[in-house]
């Protein structure tokens, strides 16, 4: 890489199939592809506290 502008590019992996069908190459995908997110569930729920089941009330009149 003797072009400093080449670090500014991004290229997408390879792809399997065509039109609707494409999808990356699993063969072809690496950690530097940034595919891991173990921290997902927790942003979602941060970003939508409205989707959390809310709480149940005792039922009046067992006791």
């Amino acid at each position: 890489m003797t072009d400093p502008l080449d670090k500014a590019t991004s290229r997408a992996p390879a792809t399997l199939g065509e039109g609707c069908l494409s999808r990356y190459d699993p063969e072809a995908l690496s950690p530097e592809d940034g595919t891991e997110f173990p921290d997902a569930a927790q942003l979602w729920k941060q970003m939508h506290p409205e989707d959390e089941p809310a709480p149940t009330k005792p039922e009046s009149g067992d006791s």
